[in-house]
């Protein structure tokens, strides 16, 4: 993350330094092109000579790329006879005293390793992590033997106590190859230029950059590696707070139209008809909105909340705010089936007030349009008419609302619902519809975590819903463990269709379409199952199409069942789903398209299929479709998967808490950080290496504050230039997405 003043040395490609070949495996296989990425390349842990590494953990680790340190049990040469004739295999066992893993050596490549690996000998081992006969084995590992020569016992001791740094590695590059590589490049961290302004780095008692990057890969204290991570996990925080809070600093000097709501007009009208009263925590988050739409520059608000707990309805009041003072809402959705089902449950709440200038309509009502890439021709124009002339106060949409030829009369709010599914163009393709920028107000239907939310969405205040709103039912959920106790998935049909004839209906999610046009869409896929089918290790994901027929023909035979995926036509998609809202439909069988805004009181009863090939939001978000009305949901989570499974364990963190802030917690403990960060949206490497963002809160907290100190000293950072730089870096064309894509 941190850059410097173009230094050639620095700058300059490693193939000067390393050879074309080497240079060549770590651009392609990690990333690495320059003398300061190396440096960036911090080793994962370390390893002590005096002291063994840990086989034990090997198990989770099955086909990883490993690095271990251990000593030699037992070496045995063995011959024996193939299909193509006779060979020679040696068997080595090592041990570190946590536990013992196998080696084995084929062919002519057995002579090195049977007179360099005598038992009672160390070495560091690498190689990938297999299963052979139920047993862990390392096949041809790359070793580098660790024996002690020096004579007198100082040295030994100061050889046996020596930290080695185990870097994050791939199969054409073990780790101390690695070590080599850092070593030809680590006399020119003198050059790196220091981003911290110095009364930072003093006042927080840090060290000098240059002295961090020499004690992360050389070590000779663990003091030493603490010093080291603490400057780096800074340097990672800082300049992305800084870069959050100098966008925060330019949104807060562009102008906007003020909006605040007429008395008596169309909200007053809404609030009145309203069937319930809003929660303590919905008034609260409206007062916070509707003072932002009362400022004259633009509001930048992040709402976030619990699975159902009424974000539409205070974005919806935000709108008609905006309506009545004369302005114009766009709503943007993730996809065609969330765009139609706001616009359907928006129409629903507002009644005649959706209806503004057609007959039966209020007078004071507005028009509610929607907007999609699939709508036939004649629809299409009326919409866009309806917005250019300013009929329709409220648009809901896809992506289609981007598109050049819509122009609005006076946008003055944009709602982006699932904000993650958008990059910064997008949303700022909008919200340059405007005459002046309009008001920003994004959703997200995943509950993050403070740290996430300040490190991902720093440019916008946030507003937290977590109560339920009166009438909402609790949810149990219960894993099906369908392997080890086939009768339990029996009798989940039997629930549903207990659930049915109570007059009530069902969803059950499958993690796949399964259809031709599927493989065809995706032959990687299709491949992929194929080689999952063969391996005989896990069948592919169940599909859709074939539960569904399961269904009607077995456990819910002559129950209304239907199906619902992302590759039907549109028309269809919205048919089925009117039917189900309806009633029509009792049992409906989708993909995660049901997974957001999907709001149907009726329906009590989910089943997951493969709910271990899913992620803890994301599951969390599916159960947030059932218990929407007056009676209590059932959510079951089906998996084969083994009782000891950290799968397992993900499931019964599900079944055992519905608070969403929770499970977005364990989430993120159980996932990389770069997917936190929207690596996974924008295929970039994540440029935080050393800082995880659920641990590090603090430092996260106090480097935001700092941030928005400098920024306000300083806005242009004149007197920074190492600072300037460093955001340069953070900030290139390859990695602008990453911080829109929380």
């Amino acid at each position: 993350m941190v850059c410097n003043e173009h230094v050639p040395a620095l700058d300059e490609d490693l193939k000067k330094t390393l050879g074309p070949a080497t240079a060549k495996v770590l651009a392609e296989q990690l990333g690495l092109h320059t003398a300061l990425d190396l440096l960036h390349h911090y080793p994962r842990r370390y390893a002590e000579r005096g002291e063994l590494t840990s086989l034990a953990e090997l198990a989770d680790q099955i086909d990883e790329h490993v690095t271990v340190v251990a000593q030699v049990a037992d070496a045995r040469l063995l011959t024996y006879q193939g299909s193509r004739g006779g060979g020679k295999r040696l068997e080595v066992t090592i041990t570190d005293g946590s536990g013992r893993i196998q080696l084995v050596f084929f062919g002519s490549g057995v002579h090195k390793p049977h007179k360099d690996l005598l038992p009672g000998s160390r070495a560091m081992f690498a190689g990938k992590v297999g299963m052979f006969n139920h047993k862990l084995q390392l096949a041809h590992p790359a070793y580098e033997p660790l024996g002690a020569d020096a004579s007198d016992r100082d040295a030994a001791t100061a050889f046996a106590s020596q930290l080695i740094p185990i870097y994050p590695a791939c199969a054409k590059l073990e780790s101390w190859k690695i070590a080599k590589c850092v070593d030809a490049v680590l006399p020119r961290a003198q050059e790196v230029v220091d981003p911290l302004p110095s009364a930072l780095r003093d006042g927080r008692g840090l060290v000098p950059l240059t002295e961090a990057l020499l004690k992360i890969h050389r070590p000779v204290t663990k003091a030493d590696i603490e010093d080291a991570r603490r400057r780096l996990k800074w340097d990672e925080a800082f300049v992305l707070q800084v870069a959050l809070a100098r966008r925060r600093h330019a949104d807060s000097q562009l102008p906007a139209v003020p909006r605040r709501p007429a008395p008596g007009g169309l909200l007053d009208s809404f609030d009145a008809k309203l069937p319930f009263t809003l929660t303590e925590g919905q008034q609260t988050v409206s007062k916070e909105i509707f003072d932002d739409l009362a400022t004259d520059h633009p509001m930048h608000r992040l709402l976030q909340g619990e699975v159902g707990s009424g974000k539409t309805m205070v974005a919806l009041r935000a709108m008609l705010a905006v309506v009545d003072c004369g302005g114009q809402a766009a709503m943007l959705a993730p996809t065609e089936v969330l765009a139609q089902q706001h616009h359907r449950s928006i129409t629903e709440m507002m009644g005649e007030l959706a209806e503004g200038g057609m007959l039966g309509g209020s007078d004071q009502g507005t028009k509610v349009v929607l907007l999609t890439g699939s709508m036939g021709v004649p629809a299409r124009r009326r919409a866009l008419l309806d917005l250019v002339t300013g009929e329709a106060g409220i648009v809901i949409g896809t992506h289609a609302l981007i598109e050049d030829k819509v122009q609005f009369h006076d946008l003055g709010l944009v709602v982006v619902d699932e904000q993650h599914r958008f990059g910064v163009e997008q949303r700022d393709a909008l919200r340059s519809k405007g005459k002046q920028p309009p008001h920003l107000l994004v959703m997200t239907a995943t509950p993050i975590p403070r740290t996430v939310a300040m490190t991902v969405f720093g440019d916008l205040e946030t507003s937290v819903l977590d109560q339920l709103p009166a009438g909402r039912s609790p949810i149990a959920t219960h894993v099906v463990p369908a392997k080890d106790k086939p009768h339990f998935l029996a009798r989940a049909w039997e629930r549903v269709r207990e659930e049915v004839e109570n007059g009530h209906q069902a969803y059950v999610v499958c993690p796949r379409i399964g259809d031709a046009a599927e493989e065809a869409a995706d032959p990687k896929k299709a491949k992929k199952k194929a080689a999952a089918e063969e391996d005989g290790d896990r069948r592919p994901p169940l599909a859709v199409l074939e539960i569904a027929e399961q269904l009607a023909r077995g456990p819910l035979a002559g129950v209304s069942v239907e199906v619902l995926h992302g590759r039907m036509d549109p028309g269809d998609k919205d048919d089925v789903m009117r039917r189900f809202t309806a009633g029509e439909v009792q049992v409906l069988v989708a993909t995660t398209v049901i997974e957001v805004g999907v709001n149907v009181p009726n329906a009590t009863a989910m089943v997951i299929m493969d709910a271990d090939r899913f992620g803890v939001s994301q599951l969390h978000q599916l159960r947030g479709r059932v218990g929407r009305g007056s009676a209590p949901g059932l959510c079951l989570l089906v998996s084969e998967m083994h009782e000891a499974s950290p799968a397992r364990a993900r499931l019964a963190a599900v079944a055992a808490t519905l608070d969403g802030f929770e499970l977005s917690r364990i989430d993120l403990e159980q996932r990389r950080e770069g997917d936190v960060l929207g690596q996974a949206q924008s295929g970039v490497r994540s440029s935080l290496r050393m800082l995880a963002v659920i641990e590090d809160e603090e430092v996260i907290t106090q480097a935001r504050e700092e941030a928005a100190r400098v920024v306000a000293a300083d806005p242009e950072l004149a007197g920074l230039p190492g600072l300037r730089t460093a955001l340069e870096a953070l900030l290139d064309t390859e990695r602008e997405q990453y911080l829109e894509k929380g």
